[in-house]
């Protein structure tokens, strides 16, 4: 199975955060998994960073390569398949990650309601 993780899951497991669920937990640490994070997860923590709203020491990049996941580059067409989502949720990040999960026919793993609702691509909840 291919997991794409959401910024918030990924900040949970790379911190050790307990918030994170055992049955998301148990799917991230099988090794029959592709583990995946995206670039604009990467985006999204430094951004937040810079805007005080999250502390996060180190580099989102080398965090990713040290819990050794994938990095899912972004693609133009994730881009404009994001921006052509039926969806409400004006969110850029979410909108890219269930586009890339699209692409990639893969599981999103979310802690977001928002996404969870969504019902277009696979979700798991971790929450």
């Amino acid at each position: 199975m291919i997991l794409l993780l959401d910024t918030q899951v990924f900040l949970w497991w790379d911190g050790g955060n307990a918030a994170l669920n055992a049955d998301a937990r148990g799917m991230i640490e099988d090794a029959d998994n592709r583990v995946m994070v995206s670039t604009a997860t990467v985006r999204e923590i430094t951004i937040k960073r810079q805007l005080g709203r999250l502390e996060f020491d180190g580099s989102p990049a080398a965090a990713i390569a040290a819990n050794s996941f994938e990095e899912l580059a972004i693609l133009p067409e994730d881009t404009e398949r994001a921006g052509a989502l039926a969806w409400a949720n004006a969110d850029p990040f979410d909108r890219l990650l269930v586009a890339q999960a699209r692409r990639i026919v893969g599981t999103l793993v979310t802690a977001d309601a928002t996404v969870r609702d969504y019902g277009g691509v696979p979700v798991m909840w971790a929450g």
